[in-house]
């Protein structure tokens, strides 16, 4: 069966990444992540794109004139590599309508926490679960969605829960909820790429 090709888009420390790229080697994930994309020079994921040998570019808002700009090279980049779905793993740009309008259905992000709680613009790593504390929720979780044109309100496809603790730190949350993305964000990706769920 021939594997679908994915990429990645990333802004930080890349152990999402890390965890897809694992899943495809390992044959749990059937897709090959043809590069990986960020938007910010220096992270961790490059690092980690470097050692796993996957191709990778940094494209940052600032290197152009205009978010369509950027987008349209981003959107440029992706089919250079002839990526069929996108994934974000903790990526803090915003996808415009360039990029949604060339995979129509088929770019997808991780969030933690149960949306529609907890997401929009600013909404991301600790701070989301900083604010899940301080909101005294009783469990939070993970969620995996479609993107539209605006921050964490696309459709969303699954969702899992994370109970939490009476001493939890956000720092601590944190890394129980990404602990789970790990195992939970590429099952969700393997049902959609071979049509278990359905995005249209």
């Amino acid at each position: 069966m021939v594997k679908t090709k994915v990429a990645v888009l990333a802004s930080g420390d890349g152990s999402n990444f890390e965890a897809l790229v694992n899943a495809t080697r390992a044959g749990s994930l059937h897709a090959e992540i043809v590069g990986l994309i960020t938007n910010r020079a220096g992270v961790g994921v490059l690092s980690r794109a470097e050692r796993l040998k996957v191709p990778s570019a940094t494209l940052a808002r600032a290197q152009f004139s205009s978010p369509e700009e950027w987008n349209i090279a981003i959107r440029d980049q992706l089919k250079k590599w002839q990526a069929e779905w996108i994934i974000l793993a903790g990526y803090t740009g915003l996808i415009g309508a360039t990029i949604l309008a060339a995979f129509p259905n088929r770019v997808v992000n991780s969030h933690p926490s149960l949306l529609p709680k907890f997401g929009g613009k600013g909404m991301y790593g600790d701070k989301v679960h900083a604010a899940v504390l301080q909101a005294k929720e009783l469990e939070t979780g993970i969620t995996v969605h479609l993107l539209n044109e605006r921050f964490d309100e696309g459709p969303i496809v699954a969702q899992t829960k994370v109970a939490i603790e009476a001493n939890d730190t956000a720092e601590s949350l944190a890394e129980r909820v990404k602990s789970r993305e790990r195992l939970f964000y590429p099952t969700v990706l393997q049902d959609l790429l071979t049509g278990r769920i359905k995005t249209r």
